[in-house]
């Protein structure tokens, strides 16, 4: 079972100016509960126990928000970016694949809790990293200059295959959903300093090892102050 993971909590949150002035992202309540609250409950529901949250932008008020003892709180003093982020991060995540989750995440389950079906597509003889994916045109808040992320190459009856980029392709089926499993092994050389986690995905798909997984709950795409208007009505 997979113990351990992170979320991503340092962002400035540009596009969701004015809130994000006094209010980190990942606490902008959601229907009066936090999307970082939201994804550690169902972290802790799965049987996470090892958290490690990054924090830049207002970081002491997530960390007086989380608390004593409940994660690991990394302060970067510059942002390191995604990748950079989790490779810094990497001492408390140890050496088994871990899940790292966008602070701003916001999802419903389907039938089967989502993170339990992520575990269960993991099999990492053959993958480095898991992405899951979400068809572009079911996304609540998608924005018109959307034109996806990934395609998925012949998925089978779970819904995994093998993800690529959308590259200089005009326009990609899925969106990256905020959430993934990585393998320690997928940071094996990466970059000192600041680097997207992006960069190691790609490196993963040259090598056959990059897969995605199709979402199928619904999936919020919380941009803009518009967008968070948008799923509040939608949960509602």
């Amino acid at each position: 079972m997979i113990r351990s993971a992170m979320i991503l909590a340092a962002g400035r949150g540009e596009r969701m100016r004015p809130l994000t002035d006094t209010t980190p992202k990942p606490l902008i309540p959601v229907r009066g509960r936090s999307m970082l609250d939201r994804s550690m409950d169902r972290l802790r529901t799965h049987g996470v126990r090892n958290l490690v949250i990054n924090v830049h932008h207002l970081g002491e008020q997530v960390a007086s928000h989380v608390g004593a003892g409940r994660a690991h709180i990394v302060r970067e003093p510059a942002l390191l970016e995604t990748g950079g982020s989790v490779k810094n991060a990497l001492p408390l995540l140890g050496q088994e694949p871990f899940f790292v989750l966008n602070g701003d995440g916001l999802w419903t389950d389907g039938p089967v809790p989502l993170l339990k079906r992520l575990e269960a597509a993991w099999d990492p003889a053959r993958m480095d990293a898991l992405l899951l994916l979400h068809p572009i045109d079911k996304a609540v808040g998608r924005e018109p200059t959307d034109k996806g992320d990934y395609f998925l190459d012949e998925p089978g009856a779970k819904g995994v295959g093998k993800a690529r980029h959308r590259g200089s392709a005009p326009a990609a089926p899925y969106l990256f959903a905020s959430i993934s499993i990585c393998d320690s092994r997928l940071f094996r050389n990466a970059p000192d300093g600041p680097f997207s986690l992006v960069k190691l995905w790609d490196r993963a798909q040259a090598a056959g090892h990059l897969y995605g997984l199709v979402h199928d709950g619904q999936w919020f795409h919380v941009g803009t102050p518009h967008a968070l208007a948008e799923a509040e009505q939608v949960l509602a």
